[in-house]
């Protein structure tokens, strides 16, 4: 059973939401904030105090990066998303539209880390390969989690603070734990879903229904 909306092809930019406009076009960057010259930063991004965005780093419209946050270089973070104090973004992630990254998430790249070369040199880029992850639209990420290397979480996955992802989440799978497992569904507002006979029960909160396919 497989919800409808799992996981885009890699690269797959998802449409806006429709009838949603912001309250702003003002872009904000705090005074202590580190933003590189050639930087990208969206209409109406709040960026705050001691945030670093490095070089070819694109950040969309109407999004907030807290307090301390390290957005590393080359990494493209979709409109609307909210990265909480001391959140860790490395290159190789891709981040779509509405994503949630709560305080102290870490997104890392490297599955096979060393300081050092066999030889004993320190590692340079060449020395090692950059794995590509991807947070797709919608997707939270609960304080203090961890999303190793080339992992992909599907659009409106929720996962647990605290939590260890190691592999693949699905479309609106709420995962938790170390290492994470799924333990049920979650609705677009964010609450948990009801199974029942083959599909679902509307969300008690929101009224939506989510629709599975074969």
């Amino acid at each position: 059973m497989v919800p409808d909306g799992g996981e885009p092809a890699p690269g797959r930019r998802l449409g806006k939401l429709a009838g949603v406009r912001g309250a702003s076009t003002k872009t904000h960057v705090h005074p202590t904030a580190d933003v590189a010259a050639d930087a990208k930063i969206g209409a109406g991004t709040r960026v705050w105090n001691q945030a670093q965005v490095r070089e070819g780093a694109v950040i969309g419209s109407e999004c907030i990066v807290g307090k301390g946050a390290y957005v590393d270089h080359g990494v493209r973070i979709g409109d609307r998303c909210k990265l909480q104090n001391g959140v860790s973004v490395y290159h190789g992630f891709e981040i779509e539209d509405g994503v949630f990254l709560g305080p102290g998430v870490m997104l890392l790249n490297d599955r096979l880390p060393r300081a050092i070369t066999p030889a004993g040199s320190l590692k340079a880029d060449a020395d090692w390969v950059v794995a590509q992850g991807r947070l797709c639209r919608g997707a939270s990420i609960g304080g203090g989690a961890v999303v190793l290397p080339g992992v992909v979480v599907g659009e409106f996955a929720m996962i647990g603070a605290g939590a260890v992802v190691t592999k693949a989440v699905p479309a609106h799978r709420l995962a938790y734990g170390n290492p994470a497992r799924v333990y049920g569904y979650v609705c677009r507002c964010g609450n948990r879903l009801e199974e029942s006979g083959g599909g679902f029960n509307p969300c008690r909160a929101c009224g939506f229904q989510l629709q599975v396919s074969d």
